[in-house]
């Protein structure tokens, strides 16, 4: 069970019964409704991982990860924009500090990005000040229909379109106003997300806003930089898949005392089939649960103290492939359990159904992290790189 000391879920739990009444209007509208994300982030829930200094409230990766995996049982695509943003706004640190404060000054403010560089760079000065022409596009910008801030990573290019040698990627702040956002977002699952494209056309960005891994440095030592930054991406997504799995085993609990089959005169739940396929995954669920998130907070408990190695990256990746694994098996099955009903939408086993075979395609839960990871255990790959 989560932590009950954990100061972020009181505010988490005060969502979740306007997520649920409202999780056909998320789905239609194919993004979040901007009064829900903006109640979000006035709890903080978009910004768990931030220094202090860049308006965040420093929470562990267990801490938020349970408030992602509580809204999570309420509505998927509103804890994958929580868990976006979060990471999001990590980013906010490499800004230098004016622009860091700036950014900052909103308490409600929602920053979103995509880490992959998929944008150029082009020095230019305007008006005596200097600054890039940015053009990129950039592929599931989560959550940036309802933002403030859209980071998207470019690398410099000189005028001929040469990438310029030894130029570190650059992180552009773009107010919204800057980019094209694509409506594309037509999807199965996740709906809710707006994880449409964002397209930068010949935008001059000023160099402030342009932020630089080295603008960290004064953050590096805190705990949550220590953490492996793909480790935190992937336990979000972790997260989210145990919290619809738990939803969905909930749902057939609760209402498989009321439902009888067609051709049947007993209820579902006195099924001894049910019975059996309750307890498995019940079962399976809780110790993949366990798993995750001893993993966590054996990593953490490093990241307190000081670097963190290859066998924690190793120990994240793999205790979190495992747990979306099984929470994808777990709201089969009880979508399964339930019959007809699963389909209809006032039943959430549908959402979740869809919802979290989007989270199995995302890149952090491939196959290829377990073959990467068996690499290390094999001793054939010291480093773990892409862990």
């Amino acid at each position: 069970m989560p932590n009950p000391s954990n100061p972020y879920l009181e505010y988490a739990d005060s969502m979740l019964s306007d997520l649920r009444e409202r999780s056909i209007e998320i789905d239609d509208a194919r993004q979040l409704p901007q009064d829900l994300a903006d109640r979000m982030a006035a709890g903080g829930l978009y910004k768990m991982w931030a220094p202090s200094e860049c308006g965040g409230l420093e929470a562990s990766p267990r801490e938020a990860c349970e408030v992602f995996e509580r809204l999570a049982t309420a509505n998927g695509s509103a804890a994958w924009c929580a868990f976006i943003s979060s990471t999001s706004h990590l980013t906010v640190a490499m800004l230098g500090k004016e622009w860091r404060e700036k950014v900052s000054s909103n308490p409600n403010v929602i920053v979103t990005s995509v880490f992959r560089d998929s944008g150029t760079a082009v020095r230019s000065e305007r008006d005596g000040a200097p600054g890039y022409i940015c053009d990129g596009h950039w592929n599931w910008g989560s959550g940036s229909r309802n933002s403030h801030w859209i980071v998207g990573a470019l690398h410099e290019v000189d005028d001929n379109g040469e990438t310029v040698e030894n130029s570190p990627v650059r992180r552009a702040f773009f107010e919204q106003s800057d980019l094209e956002l694509v409506d594309n977002w037509n999807v199965s699952g996740l709906k809710g997300t707006g994880s449409s494209d964002y397209i930068a056309r010949d935008v001059w960005i000023p160099e402030e806003r342009m932020g630089l891994a080295t603008h960290q440095a004064e953050f590096l030592d805190r705990p949550i930089f220590r953490f492996p930054t793909y480790g935190l991406l992937a336990i979000s997504t972790g997260a989210i898949a145990i919290g619809m799995a738990q939803a969905s085993l909930d749902e057939v609990i609760t209402y498989a005392r009321s439902k009888t089959p067609q051709g049947s005169r007993r209820t579902l739940s006195e099924r001894a089939t049910l019975h059996q396929e309750i307890a498995v995954v019940e079962t399976e669920l809780r110790a993949a649960r366990a798993l995750f998130y001893a993993e966590i907070d054996r990593c953490w408990d490093a990241a307190l103290e000081g670097p963190t190695d290859v066998s924690h990256r190793s120990a994240i990746r793999t205790s979190n492939w495992h747990a979306v694994q099984v929470s994808a098996r777990v709201i089969d099955r009880m979508y399964s359990a339930m019959g007809g009903t699963s389909v209809f939408e006032s039943s959430c086993l549908q959402r979740h159904f869809r919802d979290v075979h989007v989270v199995t395609q995302h890149m952090m839960n491939a196959d290829s992290v377990m073959e990467l990871a068996g690499r290390v255990l094999l001793g054939q790959d010291e480093k773990g790189i892409g862990l």
